[in-house]
């Protein structure tokens, strides 16, 4: 690989650890340069989780130090999807990826929607719900998150944002500092999968790393510091590319113009 590449690496890593901690769908920047620099879907896929698991170590780090982190909820909420995500990354890749990635981009209109009528929810939170047990409904919801995250990492911190906003009752801020927890002990299991299945490549792994890690710290301070009016307006616009990319906008613009 030529050294310019090593650079372009960094970068992308970058603005996915920036995207990841805040919102999520950061993977949507590094699985296609990955594939492009030659590595296959599946090892691509098993590469990447190497660069999310140090970002979210990072994130995790600098919330806990903010006083942000819920960390025994988050562990327990962590257990589910831990078993989804390995049953995840398990998965045979015979499924219908045209439909699944349309599936994904219509839930994420869905949730913009949500996010753009009930603002003060995102931004509030309530402490009746998040400071209450766990209910059954809410882990398997969790288990479900693991499940798709075990499976392709793309889009799964906007659907755990989701669930610890609107299920767990945390505001936009908290949310972050506690989906970061949970990706970081479920990327462990799922990534030992990909190893075990010798679908990694370290080297490029632990360059994207770099800048994941990079983009994860100044995110987190960001959003402590400008608070969860700011993360929603990230996440909204996050929202938005990522459903346009997997509903296949970009094939459409490019047709207009071809």
């Amino acid at each position: 690989m030529d050294w310019y590449l090593y650079i372009v690496v960094i970068i992308a890593g970058f603005v996915a650890g920036y995207i990841n901690t805040l919102a999520g769908s950061g993977s949507l920047v590094t699985l296609p340069l990955l594939i492009f620099l030659g590595l296959p879907p599946t090892v691509a896929n098993g590469t990447n989780r190497v660069a999310i698991l140090l970002q979210c170590a990072v994130a995790v780090g600098k919330f806990k130090s903010e006083k942000q982190l819920d960390i025994k909820n988050a562990l327990i909420l962590s257990i589910p999807a831990i078993f989804g995500a390995v049953i995840g990354a398990q998965i045979a890749a015979d499924l219908n990826e045209t439909i699944m990635r349309q599936t994904i981009g219509i839930l994420m209109v869905i949730m913009l929607a949500v996010i753009l009528i009930r603002p003060k929810r995102w931004l509030e939170g309530r402490n009746d719900i998040s400071e209450s047990k766990p209910s059954w409904l809410r882990i398997i919801v969790f288990f479900g998150i693991g499940l798709y995250g075990g499976f392709i990492q793309a889009g799964v911190g906007i659907f755990l944002l989701s669930g610890l906003v609107l299920g767990a009752g945390y505001n936009l801020v908290r949310a972050n500092a506690a989906k970061n927890l949970i990706v970081l002990c479920f990327t462990v299991f799922a990534l030992a999968v990909f190893i075990y299945n010798d679908q990694v490549d370290w080297k490029i792994g632990l360059i994207l790393a770099i800048g994941n890690m990079l983009g994860a710290w100044v995110a987190a301070k960001m959003a402590v510091k400008r608070g969860a009016g700011f993360v929603r307006w990230i996440l909204i616009a996050v929202i938005i590319i990522s459903a346009l990319m997997l509903l296949g906008a970009e094939g459409y613009i490019q047709n207009i113009f071809n």
